[in-house]
């Protein structure tokens, strides 16, 4: 398969690369509309009960959503102020689409105590189209943000959604800014030429377009969190540059074994080809794990962050090889490496046409150092694995007190209009005030005591009727809106109601829902990524103690990075110097998907290591040998893919969103200490107390593997294996 994709990249290069052009026209184009599809429901969950509760709620109960603004700033006694909101509330109230605007000024807990702030609270009708509803809250927004006082905030309900997916837009285009440059920078330091530090780049690029149409197109069938902009354009461009960095450096490789610019591109697909044939495969299984959970969130990213990784990789093993095919001639070949056994190979001179120079540094020096690397952990594994591992151990305990939340405003920059709307109500109005409630449903049929016994459970509460003879019951809680008060009181509800035609709904009552689905589907996602990925890797290797070794080992460095998380972001450790702060729990975006992306990253490293010693493997049956050529081979690969890509992910943390931060944070932890620390130290030391083991198989799955499994060429003969 893999070569006939390079035959047909190097045989009609300029058409492969128009194709690509095209795409990438159409998703900087076309794929850009998904920023206005964007949607912030992230917890609804179909067919739990607080979902069941609100779809009822939405067919009988006639109001909207609503938008709430907050003025403040000077005293709400000034007449000019009480007469700038009263000529706001009677224009608002004949805005098309606008169902309820109280007068602040004479309803009760919407002007503060101090008299410094009051509260304006906009309800719209129901049943409206998505277009006739977003008029009418940019038409209110526009009206309230004409009154004359030093801040006017507005936000809640449509405008919130817009307001997060502008954010979601500007810190994509600021991380863009920030990294590109900082990337082909280092890319100029590792190649020592523009042309080959470019090819990385293009990828790169075609990665982002492909992530921005993949998107758009998943946004016609389903919603589209605006998490998913950031978090599919870091992991595209991340694993762009990977790939490419992986593609390019062995192309100089095999440039230095023939001047057939055409065959060096063959030989590149057919044996780098397939490491990221793999590790694209590896990346995206990795991810289907979420498409066990019901969530239209955690499964739409799920499908979108492994299309974009698809993307990537197919731009890698078609892309590259038609631009090589096309351009390679100008790249000069790597440098030649000293043998072992110190036998000098003298160094290719670049081209004297204006030709890319070698890189830069001394190749020899630095493969030398992995290969030193590798020896000295392959004498002491057992020290090693004695150190490393309890320390790994240990800087993941803080995740057995891991708490998830829905998060409020408090999650977003504090110069966004969101968040000032919630520190200014939060400064001058008692706390739970604009908490959303606790909403519980109580069914005809159920006995006449229902509603007293549940609105006790509140020392805030409210009753309605609704139609059909249903109770529409409102319960305030203290604190957050998913704080700990407002989930244990939907326990309450839930235990007090018993067998009575009661549901609960509201966002704390979905966050109770989301958890408990959480912790249903988390072992099935667990067992089919880690079946998938132990069947990739078995076909990769021909072996099942290296997958075995490969999930232990990664789980390890997930687990530091996710407790390194969760005392920064939930304890408050440090978060300042990030721009953030404590908030006692980590947004339930975040564990999730930092596992699953965090997870299949890992694998990338995994295989490009484990490529060179299957090769050294394979060739000499010399399992300490394969270790060591193994690492001395990836090492360089591995460090600068780990450093660009923890570039990528750092450059999406300066937006200062929160769930991002988090996000970030735990993936660029997460390739740090996995290319570093596991795949440098931990890998050469298990592979070492495993020796000749490591590559043992069953004969069963032995001679499986040689008939079905995927090799770039007809291996050397097979060593023989001493029985296990």
């Amino acid at each position: 398969m893999l070569a006939t994709i390079s035959r047909a990249a190097t045989r009609r290069p300029l058409t492969v690369i128009l194709v690509w052009l095209l795409m990438l026209l159409i998703g900087f184009g076309l794929g850009t509309g998904v920023f206005g599809r964007l949607v912030d429901s992230v917890p609804d969950v179909p067919g739990t009960e607080s979902e069941r509760a609100a779809a009822y709620l939405d067919r009988v109960d006639t109001s909207g959503e609503s938008i709430t603004a907050v003025v403040s700033g000077t005293s709400v006694s000034d007449p000019g102020l009480r007469s700038q909101v009263g000529r706001a509330v009677a224009d608002l109230r004949t805005v098309s689409g606008v169902a309820e605007v109280p007068d602040p000024y004479t309803t009760r807990g919407l002007t503060s105590e101090d008299g410094k702030a009051l509260v304006i609270p906009v309800t719209l009708k129901g049943d409206m189209k998505f277009k006739d509803e977003k008029k009418a809250v940019d038409t209110a927004a526009d009206r309230i943000r004409q009154i004359d006082a030093p801040e006017v905030h507005v936000s809640g309900g449509l405008l919130l959604g817009q307001q997060m997916s502008g954010r979601a837009q500007e810190d994509v285009q600021r991380a863009e800014l920030i990294s590109l440059p900082v990337v082909l920078a280092l890319l100029l330091v590792v190649f020592g030429g523009l042309r080959a530090a470019g090819l990385p780049l293009v990828i790169a690029i075609s990665g982002v377009a492909g992530a921005f149409l993949a998107l758009f197109a998943f946004s016609q069938v389903t919603d589209i969190s605006v998490y998913a902009i950031q978090v599919t354009t870091m992991l595209g461009l991340g694993l762009a540059v990977d790939y490419a960095l992986l593609m390019v450096v062995r192309f100089r490789e095999e440039r230095r074994h023939t001047d057939d610019v055409i065959e060096a591109v063959h030989r590149t697909v057919a044996g780098a080809g397939r490491t990221v044939l793999f590790s694209g495969l590896t990346v995206a299984v990795s991810l289907t794990g979420l498409l066990v959970f019901p969530s239209p969130f955690l499964r739409s990213m799920g499908l979108a962050v492994a299309a974009v990784v698809v993307v990537d990789m197919l731009a890698a093993i078609t892309l590259l090889p038609a631009l090589l095919a096309r351009f390679g001639s100008r790249i000069a070949p790597a440098r030649r490496e000293k043998t072992d056994s110190g036998t000098a190979l003298a160094a290719d001179s670049a081209a004297a046409d204006g030709s890319d120079s070698a890189v830069g540094s001394d190749a020899d020096k630095e493969g030398r150092l992995f290969a030193r690397l590798a020896r000295f952990a392959a004498r002491r594994p057992v020290v090693i694995l004695v150190t490393l591992v309890p320390a790994l151990l240990v800087l993941a305990l803080p995740v057995a007190g891991m708490k998830i939340s829905i998060g409020d405003a408090k999650q977003l920059p504090s110069n966004t209009e969101a968040r000032q709307l919630y520190d200014t109500v939060d400064a001058h109005f008692p706390p739970g005030t604009g908490v959303s409630p606790v909403t519980v449903v109580v069914r005809p049929g159920a006995a006449p005591d229902t509603v007293t016994r549940i609105r006790a459970l509140a020392d805030t509460s409210d009753s309605s009727p609704l139609p059909g003879g249903a109770t529409l019951v409102h319960l305030q809680p203290t604190g957050s809106v998913d704080g700990k008060a407002a989930t244990d009181l939907v326990e309450r509800v839930r235990k007090v109601r018993g067998d009575e035609p009661v549901e609960v709904t509201g966002v704390a009552a979905r966050l109770v829902d989301f958890r408990t689905m959480l912790a249903e589907r988390a072992p099935w996602a667990a067992v089919t990524v880690l079946v998938g990925i132990f069947a990739l890797l078995f076909a990769f290797t021909g072996s099942v103690l290296i997958p075995l070794r490969t999930i232990a080992t990664t789980l390890l460095s997930l687990g530091a990075a996710l407790g390194a998380v969760v005392w920064v972001f939930q304890d408050g450790h440090l978060a300042g110097a990030l721009g953030a702060e404590g908030l006692g729990s980590l947004s339930l975006t975040a564990p999730p998907l930092i596992i699953a992306i965090a997870f299949g990253l890992a694998m990338d490293y995994e295989l490009f290591i484990l490529a060179r010693m299957r090769e050294s493997w394979l060739r000499t049956g010399d399992a300490q040998e394969a270790v060591v050529t193994g690492l001395r081979r990836s090492g360089r690969v591995v460090s600068c893919a780990a450093l660009l890509l923890a570039i990528v992910f750092g450059a999406f943390m300066t937006g200062g969103f929160s769930p991002i931060l988090q996000i970030g944070l735990g993936l660029t932890l997460a390739v740090l200490i996995d290319a570093t620390v596991v795949r440098m130290l931990l890998v050469p030391a298990t592979m070492a107390l495993l020796g000749r083991r490591a590559w043992w198989a069953p004969g069963a799955l032995r001679r499986a593997h040689d008939r079905f499994g995927v090799s770039e060429e007809a291996p050397p003969a097979q060593p023989q294996l001493t029985t296990v």
